[in-house]
């Protein structure tokens, strides 16, 4: 969603869209009449459109006469309606699904005053009002079920067309442009010179794909430009919501809360400060080194952190309005939760092969070091929390979110049954994608267990045998020397 439009350039919007010879797909004029199912629908049928044919934005405009696009003025007023007692606006948004921005404007044009509705177009799925999804055949408004070969085309515009590549600042100019994103920051995670021509600055972002040139002599902004260097993402209505959120508790609940702070950097140019501040908000444990000295450690390995957040930013689900990555911090664990469910099942993070929702994201968070290569960070949170002899981490899936939990250390006497599965299962998961299998001695090494006390070891492989989170390698084999592998691999090894 753009900024906030000025009158001027309303006005050279509306006069250039009153020189179509006829009402298009992604545009309807009306005069006054204004009934707010019938708005309800066109905002459908003009958003799902508006990505058919390729426009960033489709418009509703009333105070214009239909049949030759003069302007006449209108009575109707936006801010006054309202539907029971609801007022209008609330009341669309809130029929409205998956939710869009839109947006009315009331301006004087030819002296007489002019309503005009700025509609985001659709992305990743149909827009429908009250359950319903329409299209623009021409200039009417059609129930998109009834015109398969459009839904159709509209499914492969949504496969073709990633959330990056969508518009969400436009027609801005090259000053603005610098303005509006960090480019500083942009060279200097490269490790780039500065150059002090701005046009080559533009060319730069231009060539990552940040920004795109809008054939008027003016630019773009992409999500991919906002989300990665916005020097505020507020800047970007449709983005703002997707500002990284840190929460401190005092407590292990949600009851009483510490701290707060809401980001406002693209996360690109704010990761390393976010960083740094989840890292002043961390607890650190006191151990005894090899020397027999005291230290301070962090409670949790930074790496696993790191990437636990950079994962978190990179594969939520930008569809989902109204929420962002989240990073709760509680007296004994830490979560960091993102919006819109896996792509693969949680159990299945650690040996699924990669995917993004986020391909261009995810690649331009590699490239400036954010995380670690593909398909890489689970296995190292996995692998970090094994060597600190912390307990297992949490993937789950909660009311549409993904959330992953890191817990503190733990005395393997006070693991419950839960915790200690869990870590049998990931440490068999560990095992099995290095082509080694779990043993006794290799669950030892995990709980820190000493060789007298196999037997723990044992009884501890046979409540997660029971649980189904491992299975036998071979059944047949020797109590001794029995192995294990996680209840999935089964299948594979026959």
């Amino acid at each position: 969603m753009p900024p906030q439009r000025n009158e001027s350039y309303l006005q050279s919007l509306v006069n250039e869209l009153c020189k179509y010879p006829a009402e298009t797909e992604w545009v309807e004029f009306k005069q006054n009449k204004a009934e707010p199912i019938e708005i309800g629908e066109y905002i459908s049928a003009l958003s799902n459109s508006a990505a058919l044919v390729g426009k960033a934005f489709s418009y509703m405009v009333w105070g214009i006469r239909d049949n030759d696009h003069q302007v006449v003025g209108t009575s109707f007023t936006p801010a006054l309606e309202k539907v029971g007692n609801e007022e209008l606006e609330n009341w669309l948004l809130k029929l409205l699904h998956p939710k869009i921005h839109f947006r009315f404007y009331e301006i004087s044009s030819d002296d007489r005053r002019v309503v005009l509705l700025e509609i985001e177009r659709a992305s990743r799925h149909p827009v429908q009002f009250q359950q319903q999804e329409f299209i623009r055949i021409g200039s009417y408004k059609k129930k998109l079920k009834d015109y398969p070969e459009k839904e159709r085309a509209l499914w492969r515009v949504f496969d073709a067309l990633p959330f990056e590549s969508n518009t969400a600042a436009d027609n801005v100019n090259e000053r603005d442009v610098l303005g509006l994103l960090d480019y500083t920051a942009y060279f200097e995670l490269f490790s780039k010179e500065h150059p002090p021509d701005t046009r080559f600055v533009i060319s730069e972002l231009a060539s990552d794909m940040l920004i795109q040139s809008n054939g008027a002599g003016k630019w773009d902004i992409t999500n991919l430009g906002a989300i990665l260097f916005a020097r505020r993402l507020e800047d970007f209505g449709s983005l703002k919501r997707k500002a990284v959120r840190v929460v401190q508790y005092r407590g292990n609940n949600r009851t009483e809360t510490s701290k707060t702070q809401d980001g406002s950097l693209g996360y690109g140019n704010g990761f390393e400060r976010l960083m740094s501040f989840v890292d002043g908000l961390l607890p650190s444990s006191e151990v005894i080194n090899h020397q027999g000295l005291r230290t301070e450690s962090p409670m949790y390995p930074r790496l696993a952190v790191r990437e636990l957040i950079a994962n978190a930013l990179i594969h939520q689900d930008f569809s989902v309005t109204g929420a962002g990555p989240m990073i709760e911090i509680f007296e004994g664990r830490l979560e960091v939760t993102n919006p819109g469910e896996p792509l693969v099942k949680a159990e299945r993070f650690l040996d699924s092969p990669p995917r993004s929702r986020n391909e261009a994201v995810a690649s331009f968070m590699r490239r400036i070091g954010v995380c670690e290569e593909r398909g890489s960070g689970w296995d190292k949170v996995v692998s970090l929390t094994e060597i600190n002899l912390l307990p297992a981490p949490l993937a789950e899936v909660v009311q549409g979110n993904t959330r992953v939990v890191l817990f503190a250390r733990k005395p393997l006497g006070k693991m419950d049954r839960d915790d200690r599965v869990r870590a049998l299962y990931f440490h068999a998961c560990l095992r099995y994608v290095n082509r080694e299998q779990m043993t006794n001695a290799s669950v030892r090494a995990r709980f820190a267990i000493e060789t007298k006390n196999a037997a723990t070891a044992s009884r501890f492989l046979k409540e997660a045998t029971d649980a189904g989170a491992i299975v036998p390698h071979d059944p047949s084999a020797p109590p001794k020397l029995m192995r294990y592998i996680p209840f999935w691999a089964a299948s594979e090894t026959r």
